[in-house]
This record gives C-alpha cells, sequence and structure tokens, in this order.
C-alpha cells in the first residue's frame, strides 16, 4: 500500500534543523583576503552611518526632510549589513559554518526587508531632490513633515510585509534533507535552490517584487535626476554648475552599482547551479554600497561637515 503523499512532508520540512553556508570555503586564499577587507568596510559603515543619524538629530539646522531621509538611509545600511556580515566573518575564520533553520529565516527577512526598503527609500530622496531643485518655491508645501513620516513610514512597513510572506512561503517548502546552501548568507534565492518541491509561488512573488522594486523606483530616480540636470544647466554660475553636476553624478553612480548588481541577481533567468559571481555581486550591493552612502550622500556635504564640527567642538568644550 502506498503511504498518502502528504505524510511525506512534515518529515521533509523538520529533517532540517540547520544550514551550513558554504560561501567561499572552496577559496581560501579569497576567504583570508575578504576577511580583513570586509571587516574595515562594515566598519566604516557603521561609523560613518552612525555619525549621519547623530549629527542630523543632533543638529537642528538639519531637522529638513532631506536629512530626515537621510538620517532613515543611514539607519537602513546599519540595519541591512548587520543581519548578515558579523555571521560571515565569524564563518570566514570559522570551519564550521553552519546557522539554525530559525536563524537562517530571521536572516532571509531582515536582509529582504532592509533591502527592498533601501529601494523604495532611494527613488524617494530622488524625488525629494527633484521637489527641492526643480519646484524650489512649492518644496515647503509640497515636502510637509507628515508627508515625510508616511513616505518612509511606508516603505518600512510595506516591505516588512513584503519580506515577511516571501521567507514564509520559502521556509516552507520541503527541502529533502538538502541543507548545503552555496552562498555566505540565507539569501532567498540560494535557499530556494535547495527546495525540492514546487517553488513556482515563490518564484512568482519574487518576480512580481522584483519589478515593484527594481524596474519602477530606478526609472523614478533616472527621470528625477534628468529633470534635476536640466535644471542645473540653466543655473548662470559655472562653479554651480560644476559643484551641482559633481553632486548628482555622485548619486546616480551609488544609485546605479546598487540597482544594477541587483537587478542581476533577481531579474536574470533562475538556475539551479550556483555561482562564485552571485556572492562577489552580493558583497557589492550589501556590503560596498552601505559603505559608500554616508560619503557621497553626507560627508560631501558642508552641512553636514559644519554639523560635524559644531557637535566635536561643543563635546570638546563640555570636557
Amino acid at each position: 500500500m502506498q503511504p498518502e503523499p502528504h505524510s511525506m512532508e512534515p518529515s521533509n520540512r523538520t529533517a532540517i534543523s540547520e544550514f551550513i553556508l558554504k560561501g567561499f570555503s572552496g577559496y581560501p586564499a579569497l576567504e583570508h583576503l575578504l576577511f580583513p577587507l570586509c571587516s574595515s568596510m562594515y566598519l566604516v559603515t557603521l561609523l560613518g552611518n552612525s555619525a549621519i543619524v547623530a549629527v542630523s538629530t543632533l543638529d537642528a539646522r538639519l531637522h529638513t526632510p532631506m536629512y530626515f531621509f537621510l538620517g532613515n538611509l543611514s539607519i537602513l545600511d546599519i540595519c541591512y549589513t548587520s543581519t548578515f556580515v558579523p555571521l560571515m566573518l565569524v564563518h570566514l575564520l570559522s570551519s564550521r559554518k553552519t546557522i539554525s533553520f530559525t536563524g537562517c529565516a530571521i536572516q532571509m527577512c531582515l536582509s529582504l526587508s532592509t533591502g527592498s526598503t533601501e529601494c523604495l527609500l532611494l527613488a524617494i530622496m530622488a524625488y525629494d531632490r527633484y521637489l527641492a531643485i526643480c519646484q524650489p518655491l512649492r518644496y515647503p508645501v509640497l515636502m510637509t513633515n507628515r508627508l515625510c513620516l508616511v513616505l518612509a513610514g511606508a516603505s518600512w512597513a510595506l516591505c516588512l510585509l513584503k519580506s515577511v510572506t516571501e521567507t514564509v512561503i520559502a521556509m516552507r517548502l520541503p527541502f529533502c534533507g538538502h541543507h548545503v546552501i552555496r552562498h555566505f548568507t540565507c539569501e532567498i534565492l540560494a535557499v530556494l535552490k535547495l527546495a525540492c518541491g514546487d517553488t513556482s509561488v515563490s518564484d512568482a512573488f519574487l518576480l512580481v517584487g522584483a519589478i515593484l522594486l527594481l524596474p519602477v523606483p530606478l526609472t523614478l530616480i533616472c527621470l528625477s535626476y534628468m529633470l534635476i540636470l536640466a535644471t542645473i544647466l540653466r543655473v548662470p554660475s559655472a562653479a554651480g554648475r560644476r559643484k551641482a553636476f559633481s553632486t548628482c553624478s555622485a548619486h546616480l553612480a551609488v544609485v546605479l552599482l546598487f540597482y544594477s548588481t541587483i537587478i542581476f541577481m533577481y531579474m536574470r533567468p533562475k538556475s539551479k547551479e550556483a555561482h562564485i559571481s552571485d556572492q562577489v555581486f552580493t558583497v557589492l550591493y550589501a556590503v560596498v554600497t552601505p559603505m559608500l552612502n554616508p560619503i557621497i550622500y553626507s560627508l560631501r556635504n558642508k552641512e553636514v561637515k559644519e554639523a560635524a564640527r559644531k557637535a566635536w567642538g561643543s563635546r570638546r568644550a563640555c570636557r
């Protein structure tokens, strides 16, 4: 007598108590190179983004929509990198590269949520700059404090809901004892490669999410910057044009690095084979970009530098 098909599912699902994150273990020399490199970048990310949050909170002159969104971006970058970089650094030095089933689900959900939120927040920031530069007289009326809170809050909430849904669907799939993830983090595409069941529902959710969070925001960002550049070209001062163009091009460079690597990961044809390039691209958008954001968006900014000097001066005076 044949056993019931559904009677096999619980054993398939409960057989996995932990996953092995293979990561770069096949490349020992690369592991030795990545540890100091990723440690340094993570430290710069923490210090740079923490400084932006502190300065934009402490200095009343920076209580504007632009710095509100920059503060959100900095908090996002800290959360995003902290979901996987500390464990990745431990695994780079350890021969035991395991993560519990629950830990893997939490890591997947948090990295999906923070990464997705960053996609929306970068588009919101570009729209904010478009209003500030192209509609300066109407800007205070259009970009109110309430709208800022709604835009940021909706981005965080909607992306968290989306990520919880995607994680639950993915982690409920049967893995049939497959537990070696060919990645250094519980990245959802890498986990789905282990599934021995039908992944079509999960694939459909990921595709819809990728379309809504990648080409759509990127198009809005490019459109916003095209309109900004058109406005800048009408500025009579050559020095003013150069400064504005330098700032916009730096912003666009970081945005294009972030989006192009994620689009490569999430919008190309799916493959059951794991490639080292997947992990390299993950390092680019998940480690390098968060490190560059505070440098490009804020630390090159005169107002932020002055606020930082003021905060540092007042602290030394208190001593």
